[in-house]
C-alpha cells in the first residue's frame, strides 16, 4: 500500500511538471523568448552568464530602477553578468505601449543597454513560460507580486535568489550575492 502510493504521488508530481511545461533538472536555459525587436531566442544563449531576470514597466512607481540596473550592468557585465528585462502590463495596466515604445522609453529615458524581450505576462492563465517556471519550479515559488521582482541566477541556470519590487538593484542583497557568484 505505501509503495502504491508512493508511485501515484511521483507519478502526480510528475504529470503536474510536464503540465507546467517543465521537466525534472530545468533550468532558465530550457526556455525561449521574443527580444524587443521580435526575434525568438534560446535563453541557452546566456549559459555562463550571472542573469538578474526582472519584470519591467515604465509607468510604475519602481520604474527608476530602471537606471540602477543599468548601472549594475554596467558595473559587472565585464565580469560575465547580465540583466534581462521582461516588460509585462499585469498590474494596473502599467506598461500599456508596444515593444517599439518601450524599446524606444528605455533607450531614451534610461540609455538602457542590457537586453530587452518583449512584453510578456509574468501571472494568470497567459503566464509566459519562463516565469511559470519561476514562480512554481524554482527554488522560490511564488505569483509575481508587482512590477520589478527579480530572480537572480547563476551560470548554470539555476535560480539562487528572488527579491522583491522595493530592492534596490544595487541595494547590498542583491549585490552581496552576486559577489558570491562572480566570485567562483
Amino acid at each position: 500500500m505505501k509503495r502504491r502510493r508512493a508511485v501515484l504521488t511521483t507519478c502526480l508530481v510528475f504529470n503536474m511538471i510536464l503540465h507546467a511545461g517543465m521537466s525534472w533538472g530545468a533550468t532558465i536555459y530550457d526556455f525561449t523568448a521574443t527580444t524587443i525587436d521580435g526575434r525568438e531566442e534560446g535563453l541557452v544563449k546566456f549559459r555562463g552568464k550571472t542573469l538578474l531576470i526582472v519584470n519591467t514597466a515604465s509607468l510604475c512607481g519602481y520604474t527608476p530602477q530602471y537606471k540602477g540596473l543599468e548601472e549594475l550592468y554596467q558595473k559587472y557585465r565585464d565580469r560575465g553578468f547580465l540583466v534581462l528585462a521582461f516588460p509585462a502590463n499585469n498590474f494596473k495596466e502599467q506598461e500599456p505601449g508596444g515593444n517599439d515604445d518601450i524599446k524606444k522609453f528605455c533607450e531614451l529615458k534610461y540609455q538602457i543597454t542590457f537586453p530587452l524581450f518583449a512584453k510578456i505576462s509574468v501571472k494568470g492563465d497567459d503566464i509566459h513560460p519562463l516565469y511559470r517556471y519561476l514562480t512554481t519550479g524554482s527554488r522560490f515559488p511564488g505569483e509575481i507580486s508587482w512590477n520589478f521582482n527579480k530572480f537572480l541566477v547563476d551560470p548554470a541556470g539555476t535560480v539562487v535568489a528572488r527579491f522583491d519590487s522595493a530592492t534596490e538593484p544595487q541595494g547590498p542583497e542583491i549585490t552581496k550575492a552576486m559577489e558570491e557568484i562572480l566570485a567562483l
